[in-house]
């Protein structure tokens, strides 16, 4: 299923895109898409039933905003050079063991949403990721299979970055992870039966049409499912919880001087196969 949420900010309805690439209306068999839905089978049962049933009301999409997928994000969990080809083009080391940050769920806002660029920022960049949704509580998980089966499903998000506030600022990297808008996500929930294998789902990323980003999840260093594993040794994940995954090659951080980045009035446009395209202007903070 395609599960997502339309409406103004803060007034978002749950909805599904049908299999015929209709727009129905889900308020009437669910009150929300959260961690609540999600890990609630029977619940779940009836979404389904209720799409494969053809009834629910049709909504009109022209001008109908798409908020993020999920509400009420507990957190978002993310993962830091998880690509080969992002690693090599930054000179880093490929890590370890997962390198994980996270971004305050206040960050996320809706697909298609503005991004604003920090006040001072000289350095905001792109990132587009493939993000894991939560759909069972997951703590010290013994093997990647395990992981695997306590996801709900999958999104596109754009983990917006200021490396000036990410690397030289001092401290973690936190601050230049966090600024307001920097996490958009969607369009949709497409739950994980859809998606037979994350680790074979091509990522796109456009600058003003510029194709900037052509990767596949397939380059990640540490898969899905491991990172799910690995996250839960540390902290409980709850249904609902978000995970980005990292990104691959073509970053501005990673080009030549005079280095990209993004400035007010830039078009950003990014899609995951499978999962939705997303498109945001840029605005000064």
């Amino acid at each position: 299923m395609k599960l997502l949420r339309v409406g103004r900010a803060g007034q978002e309805r749950p909805a599904l895109l049908d299999a015929g690439g209709i727009l129905r209306d889900l308020s009437g068999v669910v009150p929300d898409v959260d961690g609540a839905l999600l890990a609630d089978e029977d619940a779940l049962a009836r979404v389904r039933a209720a799409a494969e049933g053809g009834e629910l009301p049709v909504l009109d999409a022209a001008g109908l905003r798409i908020g993020p997928p999920v509400a009420r994000i507990g957190k978002v969990v993310c993962i830091g050079l998880n690509y080969h080809d992002h690693a090599r083009e930054t000179g880093a080391q490929p890590p370890a063991e997962p390198v994980v940050f996270f971004k305050a769920a206040d960050t996320v806002v809706g697909p298609n949403d503005t991004v604003l660029v920090p006040r001072g920022s000289t350095r905001t960049d792109w990132e587009v990721e493939l993000a894991v949704v939560i759909g069972r509580t997951a703590r010290y998980l013994g093997s990647a299979e395990e992981g695997l089966a306590h996801v709900a499903g999958y999104a596109v998000a754009h983990d917006v970055s200021e490396r000036e506030f990410q690397m030289d600022r001092g401290g973690t990297w936190d601050k230049g992870k966090n600024c307001e808008t920097f996490n958009p996500l969607g369009p949709w929930l497409v739950t994980a039966d859809e998606v037979p294998d994350p680790q074979a789902l091509a990522l796109r990323l456009w600058v003003n049409g510029e194709l900037k980003q052509d990767g596949t999840t397939a380059e990640q260093i540490f898969p899905v499912g491991e990172v799910v594993r690995y996250v839960s040794q540390f902290m409980v994940l709850y249904p609902g919880d978000v995970i980005n995954t990292g990104t691959p090659a073509g970053v501005a951080f990673g080009q030549p001087e005079p280095k990209p980045y993004l400035r007010a009035g830039d078009v950003v446009e990014l899609e995951i196969d499978g999962l939705g395209r997303q498109r945001q202007e840029l605005k000064n903070a």
